[in-house]
């Protein structure tokens, strides 16, 4: 059995001609017909696909699955955010945050259940890798906000989507990749280049990868203006240091033609210093950039505080006396645990009988 989101557009119609026996002609009319439906009307049950013959609906039935995880649970934020618990069909838990603000709104998802970096100010980061993402579980978190939503009108009420959750993009590539293309394709859910933004902590083999094969806009999460902080905070900084992100950076913003986005938390006394703030000003300048400050958001057990209002406020000066774009991002969802750098699950990998 295949889900029908763990196939691209081009996937499909070759599913169907090897597994329901169509010719070319048939196959792409088949394959358009179906991701209209499930992209456009977001139908999750053959039975309302009207476009498609009964028997037709009933062959494809025993080898095509159109369903969608389960929510275990729903929180709504006092400031709109919701967060949406889903349970996979192996049981895993992942989050999923919708995130609105007066003149758009922006989906938060994910793409692994836990993470391998262990970035000290990260909740998800104490939660191990349990595993990657398929493509159908990246997508149908997208869906289900969707229907909880009653998003499937020609205004959409989603407008961006940020591969921002649980979890590092780049260490589940292929299916990150075969997700940006269903959701940037036509016929599926229609979502330009500009609509998108993958994130990622600085992979930096798979930043040039990216480029050429996903060509989203791009957030680095940077968090340190300096190696030694870097590594302090973010162990996978002593694999992947800052000059060998900075040149991928610029491989990127060449290919690309837009800004990249650098995502920093300030931590008090630990990264809000006027020198980190000089050091990070010589960095935007190394690749066209804009900053994207970060608020600290605690979880309960982390040793880190938020960057003070006066600290925070000098940190943003020098950046734009450097002649940097930059934005202080609002925390969102933090009395659910939605903010930035909270998301986890109980999720755990099964241990392996020896």
């Amino acid at each position: 059995m295949h889900h029908i989101s763990d196939l691209n557009y081009q996937d499909l119609k070759q599913f169907l001609v090897n597994q329901l026996n169509l010719d070319k002609k048939n196959s792409s009319m088949r394959a358009n017909q179906l991701w209209k439906f499930f992209y456009q009307k977001g139908y999750s049950d053959f039975k309302l696909f009207s476009n498609l013959p009964s028997k037709f609906k009933e062959e494809l039935s025993k080898d095509l699955v159109i369903s969608r995880p389960k929510i275990k649970n729903k929180q709504v934020s006092k400031d709109g955010t919701i967060k949406w618990l889903l349970e996979l069909n192996d049981k895993n838990l992942v989050e999923t945050v919708y995130i609105p603000s007066e003149t758009h709104a922006t989906l938060c998802i994910s793409s692994q259940v836990g993470c391998t970096l262990n970035c000290k100010f990260c909740h998800t980061g104490i939660q191990p890798l349990v595993k990657n993402l398929s493509s159908n579980e990246i997508i149908c978190q997208i869906l289900i906000a969707k229907d909880e939503l009653n998003d499937w009108k020609e205004q959409k009420k989603i407008n961006n989507i940020v591969y921002m959750g649980m979890g590092e993009p780049f260490y589940n590539f292929e299916n990150i990749k075969k997700s940006v293309e269903i959701l940037k394709d036509e016929n599926g859910l229609n979502f330009s280049n500009k609509k998108i933004t993958v994130s990622t902590s600085g992979i930096s083999p798979n930043i040039k990868k990216a480029a050429d094969e996903i060509g989203t806009y791009l957030a680095l999460s940077l968090h340190a203006s300096n190696d030694e902080i870097r590594n302090t905070i973010m162990p996978i900084n002593k694999k992947y240091n800052i000059q060998d992100i900075i040149n991928n950076c610029n491989e990127y913003a060449k290919k690309n033609g837009e800004k990249i986005f650098i995502e920093y938390v300030l931590l008090k006394d630990i990264n809000d210093s006027e020198k980190c703030a000089k050091e990070l000003s010589k960095i935007m300048s190394r690749f066209p950039s804009k900053l994207n400050l970060i608020q600290f958001n605690p979880w309960p057990g982390v040793k880190y505080l938020p960057s003070t209002e006066e600290q925070t406020a000098k940190f943003i000066e020098i950046i734009k006396n450097n002649g940097h774009i930059v934005t202080l991002r609002k925390s969102r969802g933090k009395d659910i645990l939605g903010a930035c750098g909270q998301l986890k699950t109980e999720s755990e990998r099964e241990k392996r009988i020896v």
